[in-house]
C-alpha cells in the first residue's frame, strides 16, 4: 500500500469532516438548543464564500478579507434574525421549515442580483499554496490550515456552550424560556447571539472552503442534509457529538470514495466498480445514520439532560 497517498486521503476526510463541522454545529446550535428548524442555514455557508472572495480580490489580502467576512456575516445573520427569524421560534416545525425554505431562495435570489450568475474563484497567497514534505508524504499548507481552524473553532464552541455562564443560559432558556426570563434574562438578545454565532460558523465554512472550489450560487444546498445527518448522528444539540459525527463521516466518504472501487473490483469489472463506488460512499453516511437511529436514536453524543 502507498503509504503517501493513504495519508492525503486521510488529510482529505479529515478536511471535509472540519468543513462539516462548521456547518453542523451551527445547526446543531439552533436546531438542538433553540428547536429551530433552519433550512437556509448553509445559505450562510455560500454567502460567507461570496463576502470573502469579493474583499480578497479587492484587498488582496486572504487573512484581512477573512476577519472581515465573518464580521459582515455575523451583521447579516443578525439582520436576518431580528427581521424574520426571531417571529419562527414559538411556531411549529412545519412552518419553521417553510420559511427558511423561502429564505433560502430568497438569499440565492439576492446574491445572484449583486454578484451575478457566474461563480467567483478565490486566490490564495503563495504562503497558503504550498506544500509540506515529509519524505515521501506531501501536506497542502492550506488543508492542514482548515483542519487547524475547525479544531480551534471545536474547542472554542465546546468550552463557550459547556463551561460558561452563557453557555449554562443558552441550555436553561431552551429548556425553559419562560423561567429563564422570569429571572431577568434577555432571552430575545441570547437567542439572537446563537443564531449569530451558528450562521458566523457555517459563513467559516464557506470561506474556507472557496479557495478550493468556488463560491457558487446555492452551493450550500447541496451539503445542508449531509449537516443534519451529522447533527443526527452525533446527537442533537451536542457539540462534541457534532464533532466525531463529522470526522466519522467525512472519513467515510472520501476513504469510500478513493478504495471501494478497489474491492469492487475484485468481484465485477472495472468500469462498474468505478461507477458504483462513489453512489455507495454516498449511501454508506445514510446507512450509518440508519444504524445509529435504530441503536441509540438520541445520537452517539446526545447532550446531558436533568
Amino acid at each position: 500500500m502507498d503509504y503517501s497517498i493513504l495519508v492525503a486521503q486521510a488529510i482529505n476526510g479529515l478536511q471535509l469532516g472540519v468543513l462539516l463541522f462548521l456547518l453542523a454545529s451551527g445547526l446543531t446550535l439552533t436546531f438542538g438548543i433553540m428547536d429551530l428548524v433552519n433550512l437556509s442555514h448553509a445559505s450562510f455557508y455560500m454567502l460567507g464564500a461570496f463576502i470573502c472572495a469579493s474583499l480578497t480580490l479587492w484587498t488582496g489580502s486572504f487573512l484581512l478579507s477573512l476577519v472581515l467576512a465573518i464580521v459582515l456575516t455575523g451583521l447579516a445573520a443578525l439582520v436576518i434574525e431580528l427581521g424574520l427569524v426571531r417571529r419562527l421560534y414559538t411556531l411549529p416545525h412545519l412552518d419553521q421549515v417553510l420559511a427558511t425554505f423561502g429564505m433560502i431562495l430568497c438569499l440565492d435570489t439576492l446574491v445572484h442580483i449583486f454578484w451575478g450568475p457566474a461563480g467567483i474563484v478565490m486566490p490564495l497567497p503563495a504562503w497558503l499554496n504550498g506544500q509540506i514534505n515529509i519524505g515521501e508524504i506531501v501536506l497542502p499548507v492550506y488543508r492542514l490550515m482548515i483542519i487547524a481552524v475547525g479544531l480551534l473553532v471545536a474547542v472554542l464552541l465546546y468550552v463557550l456552550v459547556s463551561h460558561t455562564r452563557t453557555g449554562m443560559l443558552i441550555r436553561a432558556g431552551a429548556s425553559n424560556r419562560t423561567m429563564v426570563s422570569a429571572l431577568g434574562v434577555d432571552i430575545k438578545l441570547l437567542f439572537s447571539g446563537v443564531f449569530v454565532a451558528g450562521s458566523v460558523c457555517a459563513g467559516l465554512a464557506g470561506m474556507m472552503i472557496a479557495p478550493i472550489t468556488e463560491a457558487s450560487i446555492g452551493m450550500g444546498n447541496e451539503i445542508i442534509i449531509t449537516a443534519f445527518v451529522v447533527v443526527i448522528i452525533g446527537g442533537i444539540g451536542s457539540i462534541k457529538g457534532a464533532f466525531v459525527a463529522a470526522l466519522l463521516i467525512g472519513m467515510i466518504d472520501t476513504l469510500g470514495r478513493a478504495y471501494l472501487d478497489t474491492v469492487f473490483a475484485a468481484f465485477m469489472d472495472t468500469e462498474t466498480a468505478e461507477t458504483a463506488a462513489p453512489a455507495i460512499s454516498a449511501m454508506l453516511i445514510y446507512l450509518l445514520m440508519a444504524v445509529i437511529l435504530a441503536v441509540r436514536p438520541q445520537g452517539l453524543f446526545p447532550p446531558r439532560l436533568r
